[in-house]
């Protein structure tokens, strides 16, 4: 079996592009559908026949393209279950737990509320890839619309739980934001300064951030290291639950 190949672009102001093909069956999935115009010439770029849209939630830089795309190349929508009637041109509805077929891959669906009361994540254990959307960003987390930290934190557990390896698409270009942000409330962390410093020439040089991997997260992700000892110190919150921290660490964020 061939790796999938990635094509990752931006669209709108911040959001990332990305379409996910197959090169023996010609299966390609676009995660979401942020904008029409820069998917379809990624996807003619590419040489590329879009197949499937893999909604993740249903905020409207997320499916705003659904319908126009659906149109054009009579793709499958899929998205989170819960947020059904918000989803233009929804095929299949999935849950958590549930599992599909893509490109003779097995696809499994992790619903990750917070962000959203539905978002969910798309997960391929046999390329090591995870579509964290607004999810999980490099070194933050989405906003908490629709349900408390406390979710958030629950669903970040599972996302911890994958192997450290995986790599990990996310949403929008926050990176530089989210690491100057980290930086107040680890700043005892090397590992985060230096990669700090690492995403500030990559945005300087027109490069991209994504992906990151679950691995490196944990090494630098504030909302991952709501345990450390150092991080707990800095907020005087050195006996609170990890949920608590969590949402400390997130209100700042609002705040900063």
């Amino acid at each position: 079996m061939k790796p999938l190949e990635i094509e990752t672009f931006l669209c709108r102001s911040d959001n990332f592009g990305v379409l996910l093909h197959d090169p023996v069956s010609g299966a390609t999935a676009s995660i979401d559908a942020p904008e029409e115009k820069a998917i379809v010439e990624a996807a003619k770029r590419r040489g590329w026949t879009l197949t499937h849209i893999f909604t993740t939630h249903h905020h409207h830089d997320h499916v705003d393209a659904n319908l126009a795309l659906k149109e054009q190349f009579g793709c499958t929508i899929l998205g989170p279950h819960g947020e059904a009637v918000a989803i233009p041109g929804l095929d299949k509805s999935v849950m958590d737990g549930d599992e599909f077929e893509f490109a003779g891959r097995t696809v499994k669906v992790i619903e990750t509320p917070g962000h959203t009361a539905g978002h969910v994540c798309y997960y391929i254990a046999e390329d090591g890839l995870l579509f964290a959307a607004d999810t999980l960003f490099a070194m933050g987390c989405g906003r908490l619309f629709e349900r408390p930290a406390a979710d958030m934190w629950h669903s970040f557990q599972k996302l911890m739980a994958l192997p450290d390896d995986t790599e990990v698409y996310f949403g929008h270009e926050y990176t530089i934001s989210n690491a100057r942000f980290a930086l107040t409330v680890d700043p005892d962390n090397p590992v985060l300064r230096a990669r700090s410093g690492e995403v500030s020439a990559l945005r300087n040089a027109g490069k991209f951030t994504i992906p990151t991997t679950i691995g490196l997260e944990k090494q630098t992700n504030p909302y991952m290291r709501v345990a450390n000892a150092s991080i707990r110190q800095h907020l005087g919150m050195t006996d609170a639950s990890d949920e608590d921290v969590f949402a400390e660490i997130r209100t700042r964020k609002d705040n900063f």
